[in-house]
Parts: structure tokens; sequence; C-alpha cells
């Protein structure tokens, strides 16, 4: 299983980029082969992907969900994934935004670009992108901002 961690300082207060966050239906806006996310509940997803021609469907659940702290997930099917993003409050107008992500790639697409590191960049892209989308914007396009805790945290 491949992992990777990338960071992005975003000029925006930290509420306003965990707000933009919890809108996965907005990620296809910034991120590169994301083609589109449902958002069927308050822990449930669906996505559409697409990469090197490769199209994807899976459910993904959200495990951990913290206002300005931290969102995680896992996938519920093929191919097998899981995250965290950390909000970490730089300033009164900065916020770091961290993406750790595990991963099992399935195809032979997805095992090059794990092995070569094309993961990592493309995390890295995803998050400049979504700097530049909330910078631009100058405010979120939305929030959630309820509690979702691990299933072994009880």
């Amino acid at each position: 299983m491949g992992n990777t961690t990338e960071s992005v300082d975003v000029e925006a207060p930290i509420t306003a980029v965990y707000n933009q966050w919890t809108q996965f239906e907005s990620f296809p806006e910034f991120m590169d082969g994301v083609d589109e996310i449902k958002q069927l509940d308050a822990t449930h997803t669906h996505w559409v992907t697409s990469m090197a021609g490769v199209t994807r469907e899976f459910d993904a659940t959200i495990t951990e969900q913290h206002p300005e702290e931290r969102v995680a997930w896992k996938s519920d099917s093929e191919p097998r994934h899981a995250g965290v993003i950390t909000f970490h409050r730089l300033s009164d107008t900065t916020t770091r935004v961290t993406a750790q992500m595990d991963l099992d790639p399935e195809g032979f697409a997805e095992q090059v670009a794990d092995k070569t590191g094309l993961v990592g960049v493309r995390v890295k892209r995803d998050l400049l992108s979504f700097k530049e989308f909330i910078e631009k914007r100058g405010a979120e396009t939305g929030g959630w901002r309820g509690d979702v805790e691990r299933p072994d945290a009880r």
C-alpha cells in the first residue's frame, strides 16, 4: 500500500478553509480526475473518477470529522484508500491544509503512478488548486459543521 503526505498554506481563515473542504460536491472544480461526487448523507459519498483513461466509481465513508481540525475517510470498495485532511491555523488569515493518504493501487496505471511518486504530485497539485479556488473566491461556497466520531472512539 502506498502513502503520501502533502501540505499547502492557504491565505484564508481556518473556518472558511474547513467549510469549503466539507463541500465535497465542489471537489471536481479543483481536483484533477474527480468527475463527480454525490454526498449521500452526512457520512457517505459516491465518487466518479478518471485517470489515464480508466473511469472508476466507488463509495467512501467519512470516519471522523471535527470542525476546523480534520476530515478522515476510507473507501468502501475498490480501489482501497483512506486518508485524513487536517487544518492548522497559522494566523487569523492563513491555514495549513495537510493531506495524508494511503492507497492500494488497483490497476497497472495506478501502480505505476504510485511507484513513481505521481500520486504525491497529483495530491500536491490538487491542494494547490484548492488554494487557488478558495483564495480567488474570497469565501467558502458553504459548510457543514457537524462532528463525526471514529467508530472505535465511543
